[in-house]
């Protein structure tokens, strides 16, 4: 099962995905609210924090995450301050009760990985893909917009058509033809580069 802790916030966060089963993780930490709360209130304990990038909106509740429950961070770079694992490019991590490969998916910044589990057909598309063609900002730093364009297009290739849903770092997760809605970003963003 996948929760957005942070529906219904009204701050600067990142949405803040809880996914139960086997292994129960936090996907993002999301900022400027009390995450560990919504967490306790939902759940007795935590495996991992999983993380898609290390902006502040993203990373903002980590510490207090990781004190409270006593837990690990996994993202792409260690280097970088909170995260105590490194998650490999077509690495295999379980969230929930599937195994998701991680893709590296720079551009929006250069830690940024998405997950994808063919079964059951789910995508963490962190600020690589939004809904109804929308993607991630290229003019903060580490920003690509070529990096961008081609993260979108390793994505969009490696998805199935059966896509049942995509859960982006902000606004709504998409259930009704998520696939659709990365084929448009796809397209756009090929439009734009040519």
């Amino acid at each position: 099962m996948v929760d957005n802790l942070a529906e219904g916030v009204h701050a600067f966060t990142s949405n803040v995905f809880l996914v139960t089963g086997e292994r129960t993780v936090v996907v993002d930490t999301g900022a400027n609210f009390d995450a560990v709360s919504e967490i306790e209130s939902r759940v007795d304990d935590l495996d991992a924090v999983i993380l898609t990038h290390t902006h502040k909106d993203h990373v903002g509740n980590l510490e207090a995450i990781k004190d409270a429950f006593e837990v690990d961070a996994w993202g792409f770079d260690s280097s970088v301050d909170g995260v105590d694992h490194e998650i490999e490019d077509e690495g295999i991590v379980t969230l929930g009760d599937h195994e998701y490969v991680a893709m590296h998916t720079p551009g929006h910044k250069n830690d940024h990985l998405c997950f994808y589990a063919e079964e059951p057909g789910i995508l963490f598309a962190g600020d690589l893909i939004f809904q109804k063609g929308s993607y991630g900002r290229t003019d903060l730093p580490e920003g690509d917009h070529g990096k961008l364009v081609l993260s979108i297009h390793d994505v969009f290739d490696r998805i199935d058509e059966d896509l049942q849903a995509m859960h982006a770092g902000h606004g709504p997760s998409v259930t009704d033809r998520p696939y659709k809605h990365v084929e448009l970003t796809a397209g756009i963003v090929l439009d734009e580069a040519e």
